[in-house]
């Protein structure tokens, strides 16, 4: 390449990395609106527990009937319903919601396939987002526990992002169960025997940071029993 390209080059690179600097820096205000956004309408709503699950769950599994029984009873000790609003897993848990007169939110996310809101949230408590980052804090900040269901890769975001804040002490504790022991069985055992015992990357502690169970009564149960013991806030 000439010396006269390479300036060309490099006159191009310069003004593509400053027309980036400068939607970064608009960017920031639709983040912002947002994080605004999600605060005024969500510290609204009252002590509410988050489900999460595979969207991808059909309305004739087991997890799905699953998901509406542990929302209905959940509902029925005084809490509400945060999912992600999609179908699946999400679907289940704001209909169980819904069926017990509670409140049923749904945080949903703009992606490149399209996932439109269940029928079964709160018209008034149905939020969309575009930054994942932004919804992940509202699923964590105005949720008093965290249920998770067999799903992906989303899921099991969800799930570490919750253990991380806890384990790093930027949260306090919450209650998180896991239901499925077939579904779990092989990665906590996977958490145990190579994140702990082979190379000592976690604390023997943090084993106790999730509840195990296949029953959604004692899903419903370790979550009221903690918070017999400790006070309802939003974290952070």
């Amino acid at each position: 390449m000439g010396k006269q390209e390479d300036e060309i080059s490099k006159s191009f690179k310069e003004k593509e990395w400053s027309e980036i600097r400068s939607n970064d820096s608009w960017i920031i205000f639709r983040i912002m609106s947002e994080f605004v956004d999600g605060f005024d309408r969500l510290s609204k709503i009252g002590p509410c527990v988050s489900i999460f699950g595979s969207a991808r769950t059909a309305k004739e599994h087991p997890h799905y009937k699953m998901a509406d029984d542990l929302a209905f009873k959940i509902c029925q000790k005084g809490y509400g319903i945060i999912t992600g609003g999609g179908p699946g897993i999400m679907e289940a848990a704001n209909k169980g919601a819904q069926r017990a007169g509670g409140k049923s939110v749904g945080l949903n996310i703009d992606l490149p396939f399209e996932q439109s809101d269940n029928p079964y949230i709160d018209r008034e408590r149905s939020l969309r987002f575009n930054y994942f980052f932004v919804r992940k804090l509202m699923f964590v900040k105005y949720a008093q526990g965290f249920v998770v269901l067999p799903g992906g890769f989303g899921t099991m975001d969800e799930l570490f992002e919750s253990l991380t804040l806890i384990q790093t002490e930027k949260i306090g504790k919450f209650p998180i169960v896991l239901i499925g022991k077939d579904y779990w069985t092989g990665l906590l055992d996977w958490i145990k025997g190579t994140l702990l015992e082979k190379s000592n990357n976690i604390n023997k502690e943090d084993l106790d940071l999730f509840f195990l169970t296949d029953s959604v009564d004692e899903a419903v149960k370790f979550i009221d029993d903690f918070y017999s013991k400790y006070l309802l806030k939003p974290n952070f």
